[in-house]
């Protein structure tokens, strides 16, 4: 009964609600807004029409005669998140294209000038991020129905029809189900404060329960996300201009900066979720090298700033690992591996996915066999900019090397 003899859940959600975590949907956009004030309807129009105008060839044009809009209007949060969603799709494309290599390195000031302003107030990067096109890109199809794949869709798309649909959608819907664990922690520190083992390792298996049901909906991209559409078209619209050898230098923003910039594209290391259950468990990541560790604390930088200062809660926190590590308890120590065990499990199946999206198709793009040693810059580079399978199998080898016991 020691469970529920800690702090209710709901005064837990004071303290989480100043981090902008929600307690039905956590790090995700609650209800996120589908329309901007009518001053900035061309956005929209552009935004919401997209595949249409690059498949006629008019997207550039559409991009270059909007007026300039100044971001001054876009008051409160949820309004300046739709802007910035709508501002990295309206980038990205017009960045891409049509996807087969023509490719802009310079952003008119009419987008470049507002997209940076506006970046700047919510403090994320002038780049189409994680928080956008998964956390803030969702609609209910009816209001009062369930969050589940049938009853969501996403606000715009890009090229490739339902392939986006289902590639932001299911991250959501993994998003959502390891958020689940989110209200757990708080009755950790809690338990470990007070030194109650029981409460502790009752947390600890719920939140490896919430991990492993995280993976079980990761298995549904399968069903709604189509390899060669995946790798061929929607790829090319995540990808960002740093690690990026079609635009070596970056994009200048012009009206902003005289020389061009460096920004990664939407990566799952932007997601706040997986780097909370790092921090919380005290997984190093350093452990694994410097570099995938690098590559992580530079991607909080692409987190929305409450995210961020999540994280740094967690971090100055009470260390569960060495509380774990302290007690002779077997049973509290299994309960901790379980959850290093579902992060393993998780991070497993990312690099099962990674495999069948990326690299199967680029080696079959590019004519080698499926067992050719050699893999390509393309099959390497993920949408971060980064070499994808190398950095994965490093983040997994580092959570293995928390377990408590081999085996």
């Amino acid at each position: 009964m020691a469970h529920e003899q800690v702090s209710p859940v709901e005064s837990s959600w004071e303290i989480l609600e100043e981090y902008h975590i929600d307690k039905d949907v956590g790090f995700a956009l609650p209800n996120p807004l589908e329309e901007l004030p009518h001053d900035y309807d061309a956005w929209i129009f552009i935004a919401k029409n997209l595949p249409e105008l690059i498949e006629i060839g008019q997207l550039r044009a559409e991009v270059e005669k909007v007026p300039v809009l100044s971001v001054e209007d876009l008051q409160g949060h949820e309004v300046q998140r739709l802007a910035h969603l709508v501002l990295g799709y309206i980038t990205m494309a017009y960045v891409w294209g049509r996807g087969d290599g023509d490719v802009r390195k310079v952003l008119p000031s009419n987008i470049a000038v507002p997209y940076c302003k506006l970046s700047e107030k919510l403090g994320l990067p002038p780049i189409l991020v994680y928080a956008d096109c998964v956390l803030a890109n969702w609609k209910k199809k009816d209001p009062r129905g369930p969050m589940t794949y049938e009853n969501m869709d996403i606000l715009f798309y890009f090229p490739g029809g339902d392939c986006g649909r289902g590639f932001f959608l299911v991250s959501l819907l993994v998003e959502l189900a390891a958020a689940s664990a989110i209200k757990v922690i708080p009755i950790i520190f809690s338990a470990v404060q007070r030194q109650d083992l029981d409460t502790l390792r009752k947390a600890l298996l719920d939140i490896a329960s919430c991990l492993r049901k995280a993976r079980e909906v990761f298995y549904q991209i399968h069903e709604h996300v189509d390899p060669k559409l995946f790798f061929g078209v929607l790829r090319i619209y995540l990808s960002g201009w740093k690690g990026n050898s079609q635009l070596p230098e970056g994009l200048l923003y012009e009206g902003v900066w005289d020389t061009p910039k460096k920004f990664a594209g939407g990566s799952a290391a932007q997601s706040s979720i997986f780097q909370c259950f790092d921090v919380l468990l005290g997984i190093q990541q350093s452990a694994g090298g410097e570099s995938a560790a690098k590559f992580l604390q530079e991607m909080r930088t692409y987190m929305p700033p409450a995210h961020q200062d999540f994280l740094h809660s967690l971090e100055a926190g009470p260390s569960v690992r060495k509380f774990v590590l302290s007690n002779s308890d077997a049973s509290l120590k299994e309960a901790y591996d379980e959850c290093v065990r579902a992060l393993v499990s998780l991070r497993n199946y990312h690099l099962q996915i990674v495999a069948k999206y990326i690299v199967i198709p680029a080696r079959q793009q590019s004519g080698k066999n499926e067992e050719s040693e050699e893999p390509s810059e393309l099959e390497n580079k993920g949408t971060g900019g980064t070499d994808i399978m190398n950095f994965l199998k490093t983040v997994r080898s580092a959570t293995e090397k928390s377990l408590l016991k081999e085996g």
